[in-house]
């Protein structure tokens, strides 16, 4: 094959697999975030600390979830990988045999430990008694996680991420039903006990992934694996069992450690917050709960979907980036890691940008009119999506190309930094400190990975910086046309209720999302998102390039 064919060929691959991934993150989050209409609705007066208990359970359940896997899916994909380039195609089968016998022993013993050890992390929180039983309700789900994600892992190695996309769609969609059904019935046909609809939205987790387990192994029947993986071991499969689990563990944990950063940075927020607030003020606990769902809990529903979109990228790009540095082909490595990083700031800059300017309308339809500090604490959090969304494509970029232990360093000077800071910063800026030194402790790892990348691949710097200034003007434009027809809009209404809210968003959104596409057709921007589809848009639509 040509480079010419190369290049086309792993750019189809970017495209498709980046579309996979994004719109199954993109759906999953969607609907992550929007059941919490009707179930904070559900909850009452009860809505905020209902939120607070379901976020703090969730951060502490998505540590033992990253621990549980010790990174091992993304780690599988990056050896299904290795062996595919190398011939050895059979291996791959027994790998992912023996991996799944080792981490449904994995997850049973971090189920176990999260059960046993509720008690302690919800004191630690600040949660209370109320939090104990739903850490424990989530530790179901620590159990039968490890299985699901490695075989999402072995998928993503084959560069065939629809099963993954799909299992990820079906688990959410499950999730959600069991979730809405379950709060319903206890909110409004029950005892109207807040904390035990939690309990119930929680073990949701559990029953979802059950789901998603059910969809891969279809996947696996129908691509013909499904025998190939639980039959006799292929006698052209030579490797020891051993070695293989240690040799994937090895690749493993810097995954697990630099992708445990969101986690760990929140982790950081929710153990001490709470607590070093209640030393310094005189704000009760339940207060100091509501202010913790104000710039945690509540904004993580939005944020969350603006971060996938930059692991999916991310993600897609893992097993390409390997593959091309076990061939030595550094130009299509520094070609990837520009077309990733201009994929980023394509769909990031104006989703972020668009969010911004209607704060306000996008609060108010997940959680009703916002206060002064609400409003505030959820543009802070959303700003902070800049930081989260660019390490979290750095990190596993930096891993794919074998730096491993200068990930990690990078990663714990910046989780250093954001402890360091932490009480300081929340005794001089209350709820913003948080979201102050998450992004300092961020903003350091990001600039370190981009120049090690830089050294690795050779990628033309001068190419992205300029790239990136394009992007950043045409989202300007955009949120100028956007901040305009937001300004007569409200000349007429208000968007203080959710139905005004979701007028604004529709109206506002629709402008601002032809002007951008129009934008990014003129530039031909948007041929590095969708690839030959983009002049087939340009001829429908009638809009003339600029190159």
């Amino acid at each position: 094959m040509s480079e010419k064919e190369n290049k086309l060929s792993q750019q189809e691959q970017m495209v498709r697999g980046s579309a996979w991934l994004t719109a199954s993150n993109f759906i999953s989050r969607l609907l992550g975030a929007f059941y919490i209409i009707p179930w904070y609705s559900w909850m009452g007066s009860h809505g905020e600390e209902a939120n607070a208990l379901f976020g703090m359970g969730y951060n502490i359940y998505a540590i033992f979830l990253l621990i549980s896997t010790a990174g091992i899916p993304v780690a599988i994909a990056k050896q299904v990988s290795k062996y595919n380039t190398l011939g050895q195609e059979e291996t791959n089968y027994y790998l992912l045999r023996k991996i799944l016998s080792f981490m449904m022993i994995l997850g049973f013993i971090f189920a176990l430990i999260m059960y046993l050890g509720s008690p302690l992390l919800a004191s630690m929180s600040g949660g209370g008694a109320e939090l104990v039983p739903v850490m424990k309700s989530l530790s179901w789900a620590v159990f039968i996680f490890p299985a699901m994600s490695v075989m999402r892992g072995f998928f993503q190695g084959f560069n065939n991420l629809k099963p993954y996309a799909m299992s990820q769609i079906a688990e959410q969609v499950i999730r959600v039903i069991w979730m809405l059904m379950t709060a319903f019935m206890i909110m409004k046909l029950g005892s109207g006990n807040y904390a035990e609809a939690v309990v119930q939205s929680t073990f949701a987790a559990f029953i979802g992934m059950l789901a998603s387990l059910a969809v891969l192994f279809f996947f696996l029947w129908r691509e013909g694996m499904l025998f190939k993986v639980f039959g006799k071991k292929p006698e052209s499969v030579t490797v020891d069992t051993k070695s293989i689990i240690i040799e994937t563990v090895r690749e493993a944990i810097p995954f697990i450690i630099t992708g445990s950063a969101i986690q760990l940075f929140q982790i950081v927020d929710q153990f001490s917050f709470i607590n070093v607030m209640e030393y310094f003020t005189s704000q009760s606990n339940q207060e100091l709960k509501i202010v913790y769902a104000y710039f945690s809990s509540n904004p993580n529903k939005v944020t969350m979907i603006l971060i996938s979109l930059a692991t999916a990228i991310g993600g897609a790009g893992i097993p390409l980036l390997t593959e091309n540095f076990v061939n030595k082909d550094q130009k299509a490595a520094a070609r990837l890691v520009i077309n990733n990083l201009n994929m980023l700031n394509l769909v990031l800059l104006p989703a972020l940008t668009g969010s911004l300017i209607l704060a306000a309308p996008l609060y108010t339809i997940f959680y009703g009119a916002p206060s002064s500090q609400a409003l505030w604490l959820f543009v802070g959090a959303l700003l902070q999506v800049l930081f989260l969304a660019y390490y979290s494509i750095l990190a596993p970029m930096l891993q794919a190309l074998f730096e491993n232990r200068k990930a990690i360093t990078y990663f714990v000077y910046g989780l250093v930094i954001k402890v360091v800071l932490q009480v300081p910063f929340i005794y001089f800026f209350h709820a913003y400190g948080p979201l102050l030194t998450t992004a300092i402790g961020l903003a350091v790892p990001i600039v370190l990975m981009f120049n090690q990348i830089q050294k690795v691949t050779r990628f033309n710097r001068q190419k992205i910086f300029k790239s990136t200034l394009l992007y950043v003007l045409m989202a300007l434009v955009m949120g100028i046309v956007v901040a305009v027809v937001t300004g007569l809009l409200s000349l007429f209404m208000s968007p203080t209720t959710r139905v005004t809210s979701v007028i604004y968003l529709v109206l506002v959104g629709a402008i601002g999302v032809a002007v951008y596409g129009s934008l990014s057709l003129m530039t031909k921007t948007a041929d590095d998102l969708l690839g030959a589809r983009a002049e087939g848009l340009r001829r429908r639509f009638k809009i003339k390039s600029l190159k």
